[in-house]
């Protein structure tokens, strides 16, 4: 993994965990925290660490989260793979706005 690729996985983990540690309810929480494994589950056993994010508005951090994941494609990620975990982030966002 190149240090571009790691970068981007890293800011895309750290947003997601932003997010699981705000959710609105732990469900919502549990949702944020299945895209956080299907991103590890994607890279194997390489996973960079998560890192403390500022104080952002949720749609804020989903935003930049969004972004990273959809960056992740670029690193030679599966396009298919990519959607599925934006599919997941997007159900976690509509259980933590219920």
């Amino acid at each position: 993994m190149l240090l571009a690729h790691a970068v981007t996985l890293a800011e895309a983990r750290s947003y997601v965990a932003a997010l699981a540690d705000r959710a609105s309810s732990e469900d919502a929480s549990a949702e944020y925290e299945r895209v956080l494994l299907q991103l590890d589950w994607i890279h194997g056993d390489y996973v960079p660490g998560i890192t403390e994010v500022p104080g952002e508005h949720r749609d804020v951090l989903f935003a930049i989260a969004e972004q990273a994941i959809e960056d992740l494609v670029g690193h030679g990620i599966d396009a298919l793979q990519v959607e599925l975990v934006l599919d997941m982030l997007d159900a976690a966002k509509a259980l933590d706005a219920s």
